[in-house]
């Protein structure tokens, strides 16, 4: 944004601080009425024709406008991708506590990355890392939607999970 000096066109429309359309003037002229009312004069839409100007006061408008996109950055919510590594061959009790981290990290609203690690041999028997993966789908399914389905990437298999959104309740009585 340019205020005041910084602003190098002859002719502008210009606002005034409580949003009243003071018409189209010299730059000049506009300056000094925004310096007579202890203002700046701040050019608000640069590509309009002629540019419009508003006089304000620019130090509480920049504060303001700081505190604004401090609150919507305090609103954003930052979702990480939390992994859970299992085995192809995984016993029962291994694979019931691997699937409660993995839905608590689902309930704190993370996506969850389902690894199956192949070592040697166990390539072989990708059929095995697959069911294992669609078991932890299964379990899961009411929770959260298959972002990416089981894929073979190097000596692992790796699916990915995303929470569902939450459905909308609705408010009321009977319709």
């Amino acid at each position: 944004m340019r205020i005041n000096e910084e602003i190098h066109i002859r002719e502008v429309r210009v606002t005034s601080a409580t949003g009243e359309q003071l018409g189209i003037m010299q730059t000049r002229d506009a300056l000094r009425l925004a310096e007579e009312q202890h203002l700046d004069l701040v050019e608000v839409a640069p590509k309009a024709k002629p540019p419009v100007c508003r006089i304000m006061d620019f130090g509480k408008y920049r504060y303001e406008q700081q505190k604004r996109e401090k609150e919507a950055k305090k609103k954003q919510k930052v979702i990480t991708i939390k992994e859970v590594k299992l085995r192809p061959n995984i016993e029962q009790h291994d694979f019931d506590v691997k699937l409660k981290n993995a839905l608590r990290f689902v309930e704190e609203g993370n996506k969850v990355k389902v690894t199956i690690m192949f070592r040697g041999r166990e390539m072989s028997h990708q059929d095995l890392g697959r069911d294992v993966l669609h078991r932890v789908a299964e379990q899961m399914k009411d929770l959260v939607s298959i972002e990416r389905d089981a894929r073979l990437e190097g000596k692992n298999m790796i699916m990915i999970l995303a929470p569902k959104a939450p459905k909308a309740k609705v408010k009321g009585g009977e319709s």
